[in-house]
C-alpha cells in the first residue's frame, strides 16, 4: 500500500460522516491498543465545581439509541433520515443497539433526533 500524506489523510477523513469516523477511531484504538481520550480534559475541569457544573455547561449531546423496540423497520428510517447512513449501514446501527445515532450534536438537533425517534418506536437516551 503506498504512503498517505498528511494531507490526503484529512482529504479521506473529510468524505467520512461522523458516524463512520467514529468506528474508525473505535477500531484504531483497538488495532494499535491506544486512546484517542486527551488526558488533558480532567486538568482543566474546574476545581471544585464537580459534575453539576460540567453538566450545566453541557454544550454537546450524544443520541443513543438504547433498543429498537417492536417497529424495527420506522426506526431504521429515522436513523437514515438523521444520518448520512445507507439501509445496510442504518440497519447494522439499529441491531447493534445501544449505539450512538448521532453524536456531538447542539441540545435542539439531540432533542429533535430523540422524538423522531421515539415517535418511531425507538428507546432513546440523551447523553
Amino acid at each position: 500500500m503506498a504512503k498517505l500524506s498528511t494531507e490526503e489523510l484529512l482529504d479521506a477523513f473529510k468524505e467520512l460522516s461522523l458516524l463512520e469516523l467514529s468506528e474508525f477511531i473505535k477500531a484504531f484504538e483497538e488495532e494499535f491498543d491506544v486512546t484517542a481520550a486527551a488526558p488533558v480534559a480532567m486538568a482543566a475541569a474546574p476545581a471544585g465545581g464537580g459534575d453539576d457544573a460540567a453538566a450545566e455547561e453541557q454544550t454537546e449531546f450524544d443520541v443513543v439509541l438504547e433498543s429498537p423496540g417492536d417497529a424495527k423497520i420506522g426506526v431504521i428510517k429515522e436513523v437514515r433520515a438523521l444520518t448520512s447512513l445507507g439501509l445496510k449501514d442504518a440497519k447494522d446501527l439499529v441491531d447493534a443497539a445501544p449505539k450512538a445515532v448521532l453524536e456531538g450534536v447542539d441540545k435542539a438537533a439531540a432533542d429533535a433526533a430523540k422524538e423522531a425517534l421515539e415517535g418511531a418506536g425507538a428507546t432513546v437516551t440523551v447523553k
